[in-house]
């Protein structure tokens, strides 16, 4: 389908289709501070860009969950989410230190490692996860899964197919990461989501030479917030998006 028209009008096009077929958001807001979601972190090294998406019926859940440093790498901490270790887990990567280093540094002193899930990966393709294994039964389903430069996780879910979708589709869409990103939590919540429904979403993106996030993009609170996240993505004039590939 890509082959007799311009890449960035049928992208376009296709994201406002899925986001026109989503179902309508289910459940009730929870008044809990823990951070039950789905998210994705990815780097492409060629081109010196990192990124992550996330979604979840906590509002404003993408400034507080995904956070993304040119040259580094990404890094998710949700469920019971630290925000405070997200410069810290940036910083420990910077340093050299591996994936599966920081995450050890940082649960090693925790009272709750039990509650926490993270995500990282460095810029060389490097993942490591950590799963909220003393989760209440309200918590589950939950799982991550790791592929060629990219990790997704996630808690709270209606089912094992939101990770294996969110998998799926990362690997199968053509584009830049940014498109690739959006694609995978699009999938995620076509497969069903956080089993409470959708509240906000976010994605932030960085690139090597640019200083702070090249592209961040937001839906803090919305009864569909996936869909208006891809809208406005969709809308979106930004060289993250990429060149016809």
């Amino acid at each position: 389908m890509f082959d007799d028209v311009p890449w960035r009008s049928c992208w376009s096009a296709g994201l406002l289709m899925l986001a026109a077929a989503a179902p309508a958001a289910a459940g009730e807001p929870t008044g809990s501070r823990k951070i039950a979601t789905f998210s994705i972190c990815a780097v492409d090294p060629a081109n010196g860009v990192c990124g992550a998406a996330v979604a979840s019926r906590y509002p404003a859940v993408g400034r507080v969950v995904p956070y993304v440093r040119a040259d580094v790498g990404a890094f998710c901490t949700q469920h019971y989410h630290v925000p405070a270790w997200g410069e810290v887990a940036l910083d420990r990567l910077a340093a050299g230190k591996s994936p599966q280093s920081v995450l050890s540094e940082l649960l090693a002193d925790d009272s709750q490692p039990g509650q926490r899930q993270l995500g990282i990966i460095n810029m060389a393709g490097q993942t490591a996860h950590h799963n909220p294994f003393d989760a209440g039964e309200a918590s589950r389903y939950w799982g991550a899964a790791a592929g060629r430069y990219y990790c997704c996780q996630g808690n709270t879910l209606t089912g094992r197919e939101v990770i294996s979708e969110m998998a799926r589709a990362y690997e199968e869409t053509k584009g830049s990461l940014a498109d690739r990103l959006m694609a995978a939590l699009l999938a995620a919540d076509r497969a069903g989501g956080d089993h409470r429904g959708r509240l906000a979403a976010g994605i932030r993106i960085a690139k090597q030479g640019v200083d702070g996030y090249w592209l961040e993009l937001y839906e803090d609170r919305s009864d569909d917030a996936v869909n208006e996240l891809a809208r406005k993505y969709a809308a979106l004039e930004h060289e993250a998006k990429g060149p016809t590939p």
